[in-house]
C-alpha cells in the first residue's frame, strides 16, 4: 500500500514538472519568438522537445533556452524522425486543409484525393502534371506557391483569377499556354498558402501529401504516386 501512494506521489511529481517544463518552452517561444505554439512533446533524443507551431516545427530544451530549426535524425535507424512527425501531423490535418483555397482538377470519378503543392514556373511540376494527368479516380487540390520569383507571383495571380483556374492551370502546365494577364482579383491565397507551406517545412516544389499521411517530396512517376496513395 505504501509502495502504491509513494509511486503516485512520484508520478505526481513527474507530471507537474512536464507540465511546468512545457509551460516554460511555451512562454519563452512566445514571447521571444512571437510564434503560436501548437503543441510540445519531449523526444527520446538528448533531453530535446519538439514544438509544433503554426509554421514549422522546430526543437529546444527543458527551458526554452535555444531552438534547433531543420531535420532530426536518429544515427541508429537513420530514420527522419522530424518528417515522421510531419507525416503525423499531415494525417491529421489532412481534413482540415482549405481546400476552397486550392486549384480543383477531378480525374474519373475522382474518390481518391491528393494535395499538390506547386510553383507555376517548377519544371518538375509540369512533369507531374503529365504523370497526374494519366491516372484514374483521383481528385487534385493543387495550392500555388510563387517561391521561384516574381514572375511566379504573377503567374499565381493570372492564374487565379482567370475565369477557369483549373483549365487555366491544364493549359499553362499541359500545354505551355500562358495565362492571360490580370489584375489582382482580391481573393488570392497566396498568404494563407505559403503560411501553410513553411509549417509542413515546404523547401521545393512540387510537395505531395494524402490522406493516409503520406508525403513525397520532389517530382515522381504515375507508379510512385499510386504505391503511395494505396498505402494503408
Amino acid at each position: 500500500m505504501k509502495l502504491k501512494r509513494v509511486f503516485g506521489v512520484l508520478l505526481a511529481v513527474l507530471c507537474t514538472q512536464a507540465m511546468a517544463s512545457t509551460d516554460e518552452i511555451k512562454s519563452n517561444l512566445e514571447n521571444v519568438f512571437h510564434l503560436k505554439v501548437e503543441n510540445i512533446e519531449k523526444t527520446n533524443y538528448g533531453g530535446l522537445y519538439e514544438v509544433i507551431t503554426e509554421d514549422t516545427i522546430l526543437y529546444t530544451d527543458e527551458h526554452g533556452s535555444f531552438v534547433i530549426a531543420g531535420s532530426l535524425i536518429d544515427t541508429k535507424t537513420l530514420e527522419d524522425v522530424t518528417e515522421k512527425s510531419m507525416k503525423k501531423l499531415a494525417a491529421k490535418d489532412f481534413s482540415k486543409l482549405p481546400l476552397n483555397k486550392a486549384i480543383k482538377t477531378v480525374y474519373g470519378n475522382g474518390e481518391r484525393v491528393l494535395v499538390t503543392f506547386e510553383d507555376p514556373n517548377c519544371g518538375y511540376c509540369k512533369r507531374l502534371y503529365k504523370e497526374v494527368s494519366q491516372m484514374d479516380n483521383l481528385t487534385v487540390y493543387t495550392f500555388l506557391v510563387p517561391i521561384l520569383g516574381k514572375d511566379s507571383v504573377k503567374k499565381t495571380t493570372d492564374i487565379w483569377c482567370s475565369s477557369n483556374p483549373s483549365e487555366t492551370w491544364r493549359a499553362w502546365m499541359k500545354d505551355g499556354v500562358p495565362p492571360p494577364e490580370a489584375q489582382s482579383c482580391g481573393t488570392e491565397p497566396t498568404r494563407e498558402v505559403m503560411s501553410y507551406a513553411r509549417k509542413i517545412q515546404l523547401q521545393g516544389t512540387p510537395v505531395l501529401l494524402m490522406a493516409n499521411g503520406e508525403r513525397m517530396n520532389g517530382y515522381g512517376d504515375k507508379k510512385v504516386i499510386e504505391e503511395l496513395l494505396s498505402k494503408k
